[in-house]
């Protein structure tokens, strides 16, 4: 069991899905086929990269009318430019995708681009290790070693002090500034200073590697009568829904008799992904409808694989956005759970990750989603079946101590519980069945 900090293939790219908090992904791309003219006038110039993003924008954004513009002269003028460095070619692509009003279609230097890559593949390159900050001490915590990773192999445990890093103090140290320390090339060494205790501090030599990071959390927990199966999904990424089945597979073994799945704050991620933890909730039925430029529309459908039909509730929140805004109106539309919480981001938007000659790279939006109902959540979002705000001292709570969710100083969780107590017939936990939730959609 490991806590969290965290495609559909159309047109032969991955769709990704992401909101409130776009914070970087893995995606395989595509690269950009444009005219061999084109290539031959602008090869090894920064004129070559700001035609590929005009092309991509040009075949596949989903605004035909690119926002009232004249994307034919657009390209014109882009063209008329000089440019004396690639920097200067970024700004010019940015501040003309700017025009689109889309926030969501956007350029990514290598950098950027990279960063995205890392994080949606759910993998990163490190020791294994999830890092808190002491609110009051400032020092650096390990809240976790990996399973399997460099750091638990080494034996560091939940609960140790990073002193140093590569001999350089972590005192007054942001948080970001020692992960950013910690990650690096694979198969690099780092060693780390660790105080346990009362004990000296003592160094562990470490081995970067490649980690796969867990964006699911699950638990069996004592509610009462009722035996809990609690989830955390923390985002969509290219492992989540393996890990999603271990996770189901798993609570079913321990004979729970209903599940909290719970995305508050979950940004979002790969559209593939959550059609994939749909279809373990549910047997029948529409996941999600997707309308392109052109009117062409596409719907994922459940497909008789649902892991378990026990009651459950999903929470949800104003971070939780985009794919998870689509699992979480599959699961309400078709009847399969209650939706506990406030309202979600409201992002309606699918886009596609491409990447450019140089390593930079673009995503842009190519399609709307509806539910299952057909509603269009842009900008509004899902609404909860069970609206449970909270105050700004539950909120600071949470977001202080994550480990608080889940549990009893959790009142959105403590709600979730109280609608699956007060549902009739909750199923034997011995069936690993209940009464049919599902709609025949």
């Amino acid at each position: 069991m490991t806590d969290p900090s965290k495609f559909r293939s159309v047109w032969q790219y991955k769709l990704v899905l992401r909101g409130a908090m776009f914070t970087g992904a893995c995606l395989t791309t595509l690269l950009p086929i444009f005219a061999s003219s084109t290539l031959a006038a602008y090869k090894d110039s920064p004129k070559a990269i700001v035609d590929e993003a005009w092309q991509i924008v040009n075949r596949e954004y989903v605004d035909g009318t690119f926002n009232r513009l004249d994307w034919q002269r657009t390209r014109m003028e882009l063209l008329k430019r000089k440019y004396s460095s690639r920097q200067e070619a970024y700004l010019a692509i940015r501040s003309t995708l700017k025009k689109l009003g889309d926030p969501y279609t956007r350029f990514m230097d290598p950098q950027q681009f990279q960063s995205l890559n890392n994080q949606t593949s759910g993998e990163m390159s490190g020791v294994g290790i999830r890092l808190e900050a002491n609110p009051g001490t400032g020092q650096l915590i390990v809240a976790e070693a990996i399973e399997n990773s460099p750091a638990s192999k080494a034996g560091i445990k939940t609960g140790d002090i990073i002193l140093a890093i590569d001999g350089k103090s972590t005192k007054n140290m942001k948080l970001e500034g020692a992960i950013s320390l910690i990650r690096g090339e694979i198969g690099k060494s780092i060693t780390l200073k660790i105080a346990r205790g009362g004990n000296s501090p003592f160094d562990i030599p470490l081995t970067r590697a490649q980690i796969e990071v867990s964006s699911v959390f699950s638990e069996a927990k004592q509610e009462g009568n009722l035996k809990v199966g609690y989830i955390r999904l923390s985002e969509f990424s290219s492992h989540s829904s393996e890990q999603m089945q271990k996770a189901i597979k798993d609570l079913n073994r321990k004979q729970v008799s209903a599940y909290v799945l719970d995305m508050r704050g979950n940004p979002g991620g790969l559209l593939q992904a959550s059609v994939e933890i749909a279809r373990m909730w549910l047997d029948n039925g529409t996941i999600v409808k997707t309308v392109d430029r052109k009117g062409g529309n596409e719907d994922f459908r459940a497909v008789q694989g649902a892991l378990t039909q026990l009651p459950m509730a999903v929470l949800v929140d104003g971070n939780s956005a985009s794919a998870s805004e689509i699992l979480a109106g599959a699961l309400k539309d078709n009847r399969r759970a209650q939706i506990v919480g406030t309202q979600t981001f409201g992002k309606a938007l699918v886009q596609s990750v491409h990447s450019l000659s140089d390593g930079s790279g673009m995503a842009v939006t190519v399609a709307h989603y509806y539910t299952p109902n057909g509603t269009d959540i842009g900008h509004k979002g899902v609404t909860p079946d069970v609206k449970v705000d909270l105050n700004s001292l539950e909120q600071r709570n949470l977001a202080d101590s994550p480990a608080l969710m889940g549990s009893t100083q959790d009142p959105q969780y403590q709600r979730a519980v109280a609608v699956l107590q007060n549902k009739p017939n909750l199923a034997s936990p011995n069936s690993g069945k209940a009464p049919a939730m599902s709609s025949n959609r």
